[in-house]
């Protein structure tokens, strides 16, 4: 455990090097910079590190990375040295945070550590580039959303449907299904919008949790109680590390924690939600397990216009389009892909959306590189503001899943709607001293 002593010198010396790096070192000198290149240091060195995004990532510069797991770190170094030349092993992210000479930190963690990590990370003046899921609750992510904005901070989710490549599992980027929603094709009343096996989207029920797992000796290797940080103590076992650690509650939450980011923040994006929530949840499925995740058979996210977004897990909806409009128009899944997608009009007849989308204007632009929008200032196009509330999505069926049963949501309040038991989950405890780092 870290003293109180250690944690009160990271915040003095992560505050002291805030005060001078509300923008980089780099970017105030410019081409006459030591290095020319954005700095970024990875916390976390567990399978999703190595992607494209992180460990690799061309736009800047590595200089660093940490982990609880000591060989992780030793394999990071060694990984990272054909590439980046010799790097720093930090001892914890409390050091990486604390060195002045990061400008944007990677968080490749577990979820569980994500909404703590990303605050202490606002305040210790860093940029952040988070893994999803964004936070585990929705308190979290409001905490993060306020840090962030108060420090003036760049922020973005490591999701990137929204602005490029094909939608999962759909054929298509999102941008003409932005386009038709956005023109009024599909009629001035709700949408419905169904997610399943049939329009594309795994839930992966596989990510479930073992019960009764017996204790056993944590490894010389592993800081287990650095690993847990905020998540409540339990005995180390192995099934709750490496990536077996999504199907518990207290580390993620299943398919949902793990891929709902990617699935809903797009669609989010193409209803035009950007700054609002659902206002109610029903759940339809077995009762879950306290500290295991189990699968569900529907969850339906209604809007206060109506809209709903339907997630289905017993795969009943199969033949359903991805949109059904208020006048019968329906979005289905691109035949090819790289093929428009498919539309068909009340009737059943389909239409020629290749004609249709050249017709229709473009969205507005979005900022979709991350050293442009830390160099510039810009916000990114899946940031702390919108990324909190495509997270809020699935944050609230996770809630209800776990609660069995449906509730109402105050999208303005954040809080459940005279519902103490639903909000027990929106606003989760977190163990000390990341509590306090967490709230202040």
């Amino acid at each position: 455990m870290h003293t109180s002593a250690s944690r009160r010198q990271f915040l003095k010396t992560a505050t002291a090097a805030a005060g001078f790096s509300i923008i980089p070192a780099r970017v105030l000198w410019g081409a006459n910079a030591p290095s020319n290149q954005l700095t970024r240091a990875l916390i976390g060195f567990g399978a999703i590190a190595h992607s494209a995004n992180h460990l690799p990532y061309d736009g800047s510069r590595l200089v660093g990375l940490c982990d609880p797991f000591k060989s992780r770190v030793a394999a990071g170094l060694k990984a990272a040295e054909k590439k980046w030349g010799k790097i720093k092993g930090y001892k914890n992210f409390m050091e990486l945070l604390a060195d002045p000479g990061v400008d944007i930190v990677h968080i490749c963690t577990p979820p569980h550590w994500h909404g703590c990590m990303s605050v202490m990370a606002a305040n210790a003046g860093k940029d952040i580039w988070c893994e999803k899921p964004m936070t585990r609750t929705v308190g979290e992510g409001k905490r993060v959303m306020e840090v962030v904005q108060a420090k003036k901070r760049m922020f973005r989710l490591n999701t990137w449907f929204r602005f490029k490549d094909c939608f999962y599992g759909f054929n298509t980027p999102v941008k003409p299904i932005r386009q038709v929603v956005e023109s009024g094709m599909l009629g001035k009343g709700p949408l419905k919008c169904t997610f399943g096996a049939g329009q594309g989207f795994s839930w992966k029920f596989g990510w479930s949790g073992l019960v009764n797992l017996v204790p056993q000796q944590c490894p010389e290797d592993l800081d287990w109680d650095m690993w847990l940080g905020p998540a409540p103590w339990k005995p180390y076992h192995p099934h709750r590390v490496a990536t077996t650690f999504r199907g518990y509650w207290d580390y993620d939450s299943g398919g949902l924690g793990d891929m709902a980011q990617h699935y809903l923040d797009p669609l989010q994006y193409l209803l035009c939600k950007d700054d609002t929530s659902p206002v109610k949840i029903d759940y339809k499925g077995p009762k879950q397990h306290p500290d295991v995740v189990g699968r569900f058979d529907r969850l339906t996210l209604t809007y206060d216009d109506g809209t709903e977004v339907v997630l289905d897990g017993d795969e009943t909806l199969k033949e359903e389009p991805l949109l059904r409009g208020s006048n019968g128009m329906c979005v289905y899944k691109a035949p090819a892909r790289g093929k428009p997608l498919r539309l068909v009009d009340g009737s059943g007849k389909e239409l020629d959306s290749e004609k249709i989308l050249a017709d229709l204007p473009e969205p507005a632009p979005q900022v979709t590189d991350f050293m442009e929008s830390v160099r510039e200032r810009k916000t990114f196009a899946l940031n702390e503001a919108n990324g909190f509330r495509s997270c809020t999505m699935f944050n609230l069926a996770i809630v209800a899943e776990r609660l069995g049963r449906g509730f109402r949501f105050d999208p303005v309040a954040l809080k459940a709607v005279d519902d103490p038991a639903a909000d027990r989950f929106l606003y989760q405890s977190m163990r000390q001293p990341w509590a306090k780092e967490m709230w202040g």
